[in-house]
This record gives C-alpha cells, sequence and structure tokens, in this order.
C-alpha cells in the first residue's frame, strides 16, 4: 500500500446494535418528512444556519478530495429577482413545447409551470456550482475527478442538512442555467449544477400526491 501521511481514527462512535437500528428508524422517520415545496414564506432565515448547513455539504466524500464545488448563497432581493427574471424566460420556452410531449407529460402530476415566484419570495436561493478544475495558489491548474458524482453526493447532504435544521427545499434545474454564472459572477472553470430554494413553507404549501408515491424496499434494492 502506498504511503500517505494518515492520522489515528478517533471520532468515530460505536453504538449496541440495539441502538444502530432505533437510531436507523428515527432517520428513516425524519428524512421521509423532507417534501419539495414550491410555496414558501418570507420568514427570515438566519444567515448562520446557512452557514452551517454548507459546511456540513462541504463534509462529503469526493473525487481525491479535491471538493469540486462552490456554493453561492443568495440572500439579495435584487438578485433574486434577476435570477427569476432568467429562469422563467427559460422555463417559459421549455413548457412551450421544448422540453417535449413526455418530459412535459412526466411533469403535470406535479402541477409545475413556468411560473417561479418562490425564486423571490424565499428567503434564501444557493446556486451550486461544479468545478472541472481549480485553480491552484502557483497558477497552475488541478484537474479535479468525479466532479458531477461528487457534487451530487454533497447536494444531498446540503438539502439534509437543512432539512434536519427544520428548513424546507426545493431543487431546480432551469434548463439552460448559464444565466446563473454570470448573475453570481463565477470564473469559467465552473458549471451550474443546481439551484436549491431554502426557506419555511407558506401557510398554503402543499404535496403533490404523485411525489408521495415512493417504490418499495424491493423495488429499489437487492439482497445477496
Amino acid at each position: 500500500m502506498q504511503e500517505h501521511d494518515a492520522l489515528p481514527l478517533k471520532d468515530f462512535i460505536e453504538y449496541p446494535p440495539a441502538e444502530m437500528l432505533v437510531r436507523s428508524e428515527q432517520f428513516y422517520a425524519e428524512i421521509k418528512r423532507r417534501h419539495s415545496i414550491r410555496k414558501f414564506s418570507d420568514h427570515p432565515v438566519s444567515k448562520s444556519i446557512i452557514e452551517n448547513c454548507i459546511k456540513a455539504a462541504g463534509t462529503a466524500p469526493n473525487g481525491a478530495n479535491h471538493q469540486p464545488w462552490h456554493f453561492v448563497a443568495i440572500h439579495s432581493k435584487e438578485v433574486k429577482t434577476q435570477v427569476r427574471e432568467q429562469a422563467e424566460a427559460h422555463e417559459k420556452g421549455f413548457y412551450d413545447g421544448r422540453g417535449g410531449d413526455e418530459w412535459l407529460g412526466a411533469l403535470k402530476p406535479l402541477g409545475t409551470d413556468a411560473d417561479k415566484p418562490y425564486l423571490e419570495h424565499a428567503p434564501w436561493l444557493i446556486a451550486i456550482f461544479s468545478q472541472k478544475n481549480t485553480q491552484q495558489k502557483d497558477g497552475n491548474k488541478q484537474t479535479n475527478y468525479y466532479v458531477h458524482e461528487s457534487v451530487g453526493i454533497a447536494t444531498g447532504f446540503l438539502i439534509n442538512a437543512l432539512h434536519h435544521s427544520g428548513l424546507v427545499t426545493l431543487t431546480h434545474t432551469p434548463k439552460p442555467m448559464s444565466f446563473l454564472s454570470k448573475i453570481c459572477d463565477r470564473p469559467d472553470n465552473e458549471r451550474p449544477y443546481m439551484l436549491l430554494i431554502v426557506g419555511y413553507p407558506a401557510e398554503d404549501a402543499t404535496v403533490p400526491q404523485h411525489a408521495l408515491n415512493k417504490k418499495t424496499l424491493s423495488e429499489i434494492a437487492t439482497f445477496i
């Protein structure tokens, strides 16, 4: 095995099997309450909460520990308005036919359309960017590996952290998303990966019945 610097693992906690089972059940009970919400309250959310959740996302496993991600937390009303205007312009073309009948048909049970008021109404938007390479302090470029997979895992960590904190989220991927790079003033080595809407649910928030139809364990897992 190739030599490398390493430290003893000291923060692992081994729980008794019975407690492990309870903890796994508790986590499942908590995470299955996570829903994608499309009506947000404008109730403020502390920047400190967002910071902690982004720090949690930054602990995600990733290729060669290059951490090929950047999170832009948007609180500015003016910037959120810019995001909404650009996103809705692209979404209008998508829902007017560019998305194709099959894709639009799949979205119909969720009740989505080109109107995205939550992009202005929610207290926070988090634009997630992937980095195909990283600029080093010496000016050289460092190639990043498993970028899509790494950023996907970090995004999952972020959604889970926000949910655990007591907030709701919505993943949004307008096509194309290049306008986010300009609005957020991101460099050429980064690509928009996802836009996450974050906050509290509005009092009249709903969950589409279709979204509650989850596959059974036997449909998503095989034990051999």
